[in-house]
């Protein structure tokens, strides 16, 4: 069994953090993907792998509230990428006024996470699924591709959400401490950024991953929420 390491940002000091929010419209700056959107691009990354195997790469949420069928999953590592806070957000757990920040995966480095293999069959319509629950802009419609993963049974390729090549809603190489503060603070109608974050490096640590970037993050996310609610002594 993995070591757990105790972690500084505990469940008391991201219960700090929750607020009751009411979900935000859709921020009329960016286009919607329609229907049409979704169905097209489901169908393209499925004619890449027709007759295979469907997995899904999860570095972040999608470990710990997969939301979806599978009947595999396993340990793996997408060298050449690394989980990054770097996708702002104006809903779920942000706000216009406060927004907050997602993961995605950006080039360079090594990320270690899960891969799920969907069941057999209905390829399109699983994709489509899974596109309907990550994304809403067309600004981001290209923030998903199949991404090369090791496992400890060998290599497989696997859907990944990254960064995307452009787009108004990145926040790329932001310091790790403009990163805590913001996850301190921002909170939508789902959660916080602090909650995303504890779950997130609670169920690695669980798995066994220590990630040094989250780990040094949840400290520091730690201290800001100290900070903001006169427990300093809490983050020491």
């Amino acid at each position: 069994m993995p070591v757990v390491r105790k972690m500084t940002l505990t469940a008391e000091m991201v219960a700090l953090c929750h607020r009751v929010e009411v979900e935000t419209p859709y921020d009329p700056s960016f286009e919607v993907l329609t229907d049409d959107d979704f169905a097209e691009m489901s169908r393209r990354l499925a004619s890449r792998h027709e007759g295979a195997d469907l997995w899904l790469f999860a570095y972040g949420s999608l470990i710990w509230k997969p939301a979806f069928e599978f009947v595999e999953s396993r340990r793996a590592t997408a060298f050449g990428w690394h989980r990054s806070f770097c996708l702002k957000l104006n809903s779920w757990r942000g706000t216009p006024e406060q927004p907050g920040l997602m993961m995605a995966l950006e080039r360079g480095g090594r990320c270690d996470g899960v891969v799920y293999r969907m069941p057999p069959g209905d390829t399109a319509q699983r994709i489509e699924r899974l596109l309907r629950r990550e994304m809403t802009y067309r600004d981001n419609a290209s923030a998903v591709r199949w991404v090369k993963v090791m496992t400890p049974d060998g290599p497989v390729e696997a859907l990944g959400f990254w960064i995307g090549p452009t787009g108004q809603r990145i926040a790329s190489k932001l310091p790790l401490p403009d990163v805590a503060w913001i996850l301190a603070r921002a909170c939508g109608h789902v959660g916080s950024g602090a909650e995303y974050l504890y779950n997130t490096v609670h169920h690695l640590e669980e798995l066994g991953i220590h990630d040094r970037n989250l780990w040094a993050l949840q400290h520091l996310v730690a201290g800001e929420i100290a900070g903001l609610h006169g427990k300093k002594e809490a983050a020491e």
